[in-house]
């Protein structure tokens, strides 16, 4: 019972001193409000254009694209090691072996023919291609 009594004592502690702090600073803080401590610092200038700027998705969708397929080529190399063993051990057939590996590689490559034929993999425009779009628009 008395480990108990110490695990609850250290989440009372842990939970006091975070509060007890947020306490302490609420209390001793100015509560003068000032319109120049809201705006926008942008190192000792006057902050100018909007704060909403439009940027292209395009680099984070391939970004995304990397990191999957990245892992993708994490996983198969120790698989490869595993693989090797495995068919000279011959207790496991060849089915067993190669198919998860096999199932893995053709969602990957559903999962790349989709992005595909979204258009995240492609990186420029051919002159048709923004003809056609701008067309739709």
């Amino acid at each position: 019972m008395n480990d108990w009594i110490a695990i609850g004592a250290l989440g009372l502690v842990g939970l006091l001193i975070p509060l007890g702090m947020m306490a302490v600073s609420y209390l001793l803080r100015p509560t003068v409000p000032e319109t120049s401590k809201r705006a926008t610092y942008e190192s000792g200038e006057i902050p100018t254009g909007g704060t909403r700027v439009r940027f292209n998705i395009q680099y984070y969708t391939v970004a995304l694209l990397f990191l999957v397929f990245d892992i993708e080529t994490v996983l198969l190399f120790p698989w490869a090691v595993v693989y090797l063993d495995a068919v000279e051990s011959d207790s496991v057939s060849l089915l067993e072996i190669l198919g998860p590996m096999l199932l893995f590689v053709a969602i990957l490559l559903v999962g790349l023919a989709w992005a595909w034929r979204n258009g995240a993999v492609q990186w420029a425009q051919t002159p048709r291609q923004a003809a056609a779009d701008s067309d739709r628009q």
